[in-house]
């Protein structure tokens, strides 16, 4: 399955916002969309300009601008969603909580990668470990109290040391904790919505996939 390799850049004006698909880079750089905020394209001007969206236009929109901030596919996100319509609970917090605790993304949050889309790539390479085995899934679902750490023969990449250095000393989400000395965290506890800060409305997704 192809993986979108164009600027990210592009993927922000089509949701209209900014998804830091960066990392802190989008924070520090001038973005595209500062200076084109519509659509890309052709006719992303005056697209733009057009009528208010459809309700289902809006949850679409939504169910893409998520999609795209954590790298899925359309299949593995509507698998990953199928799964939390499953689980116990409010669907639309099973979604959040299930793409969080996904390997990369905890490799992101613990500080190990700039972004989401380098934290996959640093699991496909085989440079961190899970209770110290190498795992090369990122979607390997990460329980609490499992330490994910960076193979010591990685520790000098350039990509992981700018990572840990741009984090200039913040600290990590409450639910995770890091130590960059061992260069290895743990998720404490499983998150829940109220812990995971994103800008999402996730009810649309779910009104989407109802329909």
């Amino acid at each position: 399955m192809a993986r979108y390799t164009g600027p990210v850049c592009r993927l922000c004006r089509r949701e209209g916002q900014k998804l830091f698909l960066k990392g802190k880079r989008c924070s520090t750089e001038k973005c595209a969309i500062e200076r084109r905020n519509y659509p890309p394209g052709q006719h992303g001007l005056a697209r733009a300009r057009r009528r208010r969206l459809s309700d289902y236009a809006v949850q679409l929109r939504e169910k893409q601008k998520v999609r795209r901030i954590y790298g899925l596919h359309e299949a593995q996100f509507r698998n990953v969603f199928s799964q939390a319509a499953r689980d116990q609970g409010i669907t639309g917090d099973n979604l959040i909580v299930a793409l969080e605790t996904r390997l990369d993304n905890i490799v992101y949050r613990l500080g190990f990668a700039p972004s989401r889309k380098a934290a996959r790539q640093l699991v496909r390479h085989r440079h961190i470990l899970v209770e110290g085995r190498t795992v090369d899934i990122p979607s390997y679902r990460v329980k609490p109290g499992v330490e994910i750490s960076v193979k010591p023969s990685s520790w000098e990449m350039p990509v992981i040391k700018e990572a840990v250095e741009a984090r200039g000393g913040d600290g990590t989400l409450n639910w995770l904790t890091a130590d960059y000395k061992r260069m290895s965290g743990k998720m404490l506890e499983k998150p829940s919505r109220a812990d995971i800060p994103l800008a999402v409305q996730e009810q649309l997704i779910v009104e989407l996939y109802s329909k």
